[in-house]
């Protein structure tokens, strides 16, 4: 479970291709602190990490999770928001989220609206 709160950035190192899955290969300050099998939120999105080297992890997106979110979409270089699961002794900041998407949507329009943003999705 994630609070939706960014917590940190990383930057895409590598991406390696396996199949119908893409392997993300990520540096990060938050490397040194993760193990293997823990979930963390990149982008929103739980992926569980499966290497730790230094200041860098690895990452697996299987192919459900490529279809539905726009992961498949990351390049070498691009910036990730990162969120690590939330500790259940501590303060919930934000919003109790999964980090499972379960379909994707059209974005219609963006409107500007008395100081706030109107998003439509189909």
């Amino acid at each position: 479970m994630f609070t939706g709160i960014i917590e940190s950035l990383g930057k895409i190192k590598g991406i390696t291709k396996e199949g119908s899955n893409i392997h993300f290969d990520v540096t990060s300050t938050l490397a040194s602190a993760l193990k293997i099998d823990q979930s963390l939120s990149h982008n929103g999105v739980c992926l569980t990490v499966v290497a730790v080297n230094a200041n860098e992890y690895r990452v697996t997106a299987i192919d459900e999770t490529l279809q539905k979110t726009n992961l498949g979409k990351l390049k070498e270089g691009d910036l990730v928001n990162l969120e690590r699961c939330m500790a259940a002794d501590g303060r919930f900041d934000g919003h109790i989220v999964q980090g499972h998407v379960d379909q994707t949507g059209e974005l219609l329009s963006v409107d500007s609206v008395d100081g706030s943003w109107v998003l439509p999705f189909l």
